[in-house]
């Protein structure tokens, strides 16, 4: 079988544990905190707060509105998307080094490691995702079939991630450096996707960026799905075909880099 059907053949087959082992993980993160998985909410609000006072009330002053949008709920169609995305990719990144011992110790496929971090993360991802259905609703910013969009968010989202991480999560085993260089790249991917500012409104250079960028892509997405008016989906047709050009492309480097490195990646330790 072709190395990169049994990459998804193996996500399938060991599915019942990959949601026991998300909830597992996900539980025993918040083990030992007062207010337990309650902080899948705190902790996101916080970040919009913060970035609401710098962006919204400091660099932004009296300017208002963001292409017609309220800047908080500007704000929040694209943070948390954004949240589910970076540390789905950070986390990613790290899933084979965090958990060493387990695929050493047992028969257990490596790159489903990877699909679990995904899978914890959509859980906070669906928490955050009602608080944006809801401020739509009430205030009709979007046609509610646009909602279905969202699936189609989570699809193309947990492909990029998980391309990206069968890459990075057996190189920076390899290359410890690289853990660091990419984590500062996806600090830079943070302030050339269209979070706080808006992709109409923005310098010509930024939007051409931002056209390449498959994290813009992915926000943008979302946002139109729930608060836009020009939905249901974001883009045209050169948009998509280049999202699903560069993931696939990275999907299939990485699965070349994972299955070359697999049986020796302990020897890197």
């Amino acid at each position: 079988m072709l190395p990169h059907l049994n990459i998804l053949k193996e996500q399938w087959e060991n599915r019942k544990l990959i949601i026991s082992l998300s909830m597992y993980n996900l539980k025993s993160s918040y083990a030992g905190h007062y207010l337990g998985l309650f902080w899948i909410i705190i902790m996101p609000a916080m970040q919009v707060a913060l970035y609401y006072i710098v962006f919204g009330l400091g660099l932004r002053g009296d300017r208002g509105d963001v292409a017609g949008l309220p800047f908080i709920v500007h704000l929040i169609s694209g943070i948390f998307p954004w949240t589910f995305i970076s540390a789905g990719v950070n986390s990613a990144a790290g899933a084979i080094q965090s958990q060493i011992g387990l695929v050493t110790k047992m028969k257990f496929p490596s790159s489903t490691l990877i699909t679990i971090n995904i899978t914890v993360g959509l859980r906070g991802l669906l928490v955050t995702t009602a608080i944006v259905l809801l401020i739509s609703i009430i205030n009709g910013y979007s046609n509610p079939l646009s909602y279905l969009v969202f699936f189609y968010f989570v699809i193309a989202s947990s492909a990029l991630i998980f391309s990206l991480g069968l890459i990075m999560s057996t190189l920076t085993i390899i290359v410890r450096d690289l853990k660091n260089v990419f984590q500062n790249v996806m600090r830079m991917c943070f302030f050339i996707t269209p979070i706080f500012w808006s992709l109409d409104e923005a310098d010509p250079l930024l939007q051409n960026i931002a056209s390449f960028n498959p994290f813009a892509y992915l926000v943008m997405t979302y946002r139109t799905a729930f608060v836009l008016e020009t939905g249901p989906f974001y883009g045209d047709m050169f948009d998509h075909i280049y999202f699903w050009t560069f993931t696939l492309f990275l999907f299939y480097i990485g699965v070349h880099i994972h299955y070359r490195f697999r049986k020796t990646i302990v020897d890197y330790l």
